[in-house]
């Protein structure tokens, strides 16, 4: 555990004109960038040559503010924040300027909360790049940044149903599932005849899932050598995602369409690369709210 850390020596940070706690958070997040296992608070000081005392506060700091996790056995990982930061600054950054505007239009047309999301790049788990939430009072509320499991979300499902399927297969054998609400789907046959389905329709729903009450839709966003780079989902009150189910795959199926397009990408056969967001919202696309 912890044997890709390489040392890194801070013994010189006192004289860089700065505060020494500014090296050592960078030093901190450069070994465990590289940390496959994470890292202990004593494996941390060891490789930054930096004590205990000096490190402990700002592990907790940028444990608080979500750049760092900590898990049961006193293992820090990367956290959401710092991940989403850094892929909407590099990869994800593209991405996010050219489905903004999709987002926008999808809550217009919608009345739901709108959401681009990709694969973290450290766990099996979805990670929200961008966000924009429905004005109605009662709404889906969630920070770009979060993590998601894949297998009981919208966002999630399309992302997991896309695996190879090797990896697909491993992730239902071996991944751990919480049953979060009566209605989770945790178990491997009924996933996997739920992965089955959203490949051949294009789409993934999640009703009641990850918080009772709260349901999505969601649809793959593909590159153009065909793979899905990302999910864009809408997600609401489940009561009124029911009512407008049928509204709800248009309008998704639509608008994931055209963020493909937009990125040049090849899309699904039998998808439909025209959509009511080409020149704004749909007429008849709202949703009564």
């Amino acid at each position: 555990m912890g044997t890709d850390l390489q040392v890194l020596d801070t013994s010189s940070l006192a004289g860089r004109g700065g505060p020494q706690s500014v090296g050592r958070i960078f030093a901190i997040l450069d070994l465990l960038a590289e940390a496959r296992d994470g890292a202990t608070l004593s494996e941390l000081a060891v490789k930054t040559t930096a004590p205990k005392t000096s490190l402990v506060g700002l592990l907790s700091g940028l444990t608080l503010e979500g750049c760092l996790v900590r898990n049961e056995e006193g293992r820090y990982y990367l956290g959401p924040r710092f991940v989403a930061l850094a892929m909407r600054a590099t990869p994800g950054r593209e991405l996010i300027a050219t489905a903004r505007p999709v987002l926008v239009d999808l809550v217009e047309a919608s009345g739901e909360t709108a959401v681009l999301g990709v694969l973290a790049p450290d766990a099996e788990v979805a990670i929200y790049l961008d966000k924009v939430e429905s004005e109605n009072p009662i709404r889906y509320a969630v920070s770009v940044g979060k993590r998601q499991e894949l297998y009981c979300s919208a966002a999630g499902k399309i992302l997991l149903a896309f695996f190879t399927s090797e990896r697909r297969e491993n992730y239902l054998k071996s991944y751990v599932r919480e049953k979060f609400t009566a209605t989770t789907i945790i178990g491997a046959a009924e996933l996997q005849r739920e992965v089955s389905q959203i490949r051949r329709e294009g789409v993934a729903y999640s009703v009641d899932e990850g918080v009772s009450g709260a349901s999505g839709v969601g649809a793959a966003i593909y590159a153009a050598d065909g793979s899905v780079v990302a999910s864009l989902s809408i997600a609401g009150p489940t009561e009124r995602m029911r009512q407008n189910r049928a509204e709800n795959v248009r309008l998704i199926k639509a608008a994931a369409a055209n963020c493909t397009k937009r990125i040049g990408g090849t899309l699904a056969t039998g998808q439909e690369a025209t959509s009511p967001f080409e020149t704004g919202p749909g007429n008849g696309g709202r949703y009564n709210k």
